[in-house]
């Protein structure tokens, strides 16, 4: 299935470096209809459009949907390096879009759909710099920064109904902060 004019919803949950590791033990895959919308619409009004800039060669996905499945995983150290397997707020950052907890509430209030990605060859701050410039309706954008060999790290954005346009960097403890931001601070005046 498409979500996109570019990728699949295979693509989208099954790009992560834990699903790929742990492929046979995770189911990827969404089981509510609201939340494959919310990837169609995260697709269209913001992956679709950086891809036709960007280019689809250039376009990596980094980190897609979250099932819960792969939130255990991620939740859980690596048994070979001790190692936590990956960071998530699910309850802030929309990788779980739509789906309903044991409890039958949102893993996520703020509902929408994220996604993680790089852009290869292409400075991340470059991209940002054009993502404001051209007024993609996004929710939320998380730049990580430069890691210490000078490479870039993936750019976290989502979209929802709440249509912030906050972003955001962090600390080198892995605080979130606005400093370091404000060029691209957005003004709805």
């Amino acid at each position: 299935m498409q979500v996109g004019k570019y990728l699949s919803l295979e693509e989208f949950c099954t790009c992560s470096q834990t699903y790929q590791k742990y492929s046979a033990k995770i189911d990827p895959y969404p089981k509510n209809p609201e939340t494959i919308s919310a990837i169609k619409a995260l697709n269209s009004e913001i992956i679709d459009p950086i891809i036709d800039q960007f280019g689809k060669t250039n376009f990596r996905l980094t980190y897609g949907f979250c099932s819960p499945d792969l939130k255990r995983f991620l939740n859980k150290k690596d048994p070979e390096t001790g190692i936590k397997n990956g960071r998530i707020d699910p309850t802030r950052d929309q990788h779980m879009g739509h789906e309903i907890n044991r409890n039958g509430n949102y893993h996520c209030k703020r509902l929408g759909a994220a996604c993680d990605f790089i852009i290869v060859n292409v400075d991340s701050e470059k991209v940002i710099d054009w993502i404001v410039s051209q007024k993609l309706p996004f929710d939320s954008l998380y730049y990580y920064g430069r890691t210490s060999e000078g490479k870039h790290r993936p750019i976290h954005i989502s979209y929802g109904s709440e249509n912030k346009r906050s972003i955001w960097t962090f600390t080198a403890k892995g605080t979130p902060t606005r400093k370091g931001t404000e060029k691209w601070q957005i003004s709805d005046q």
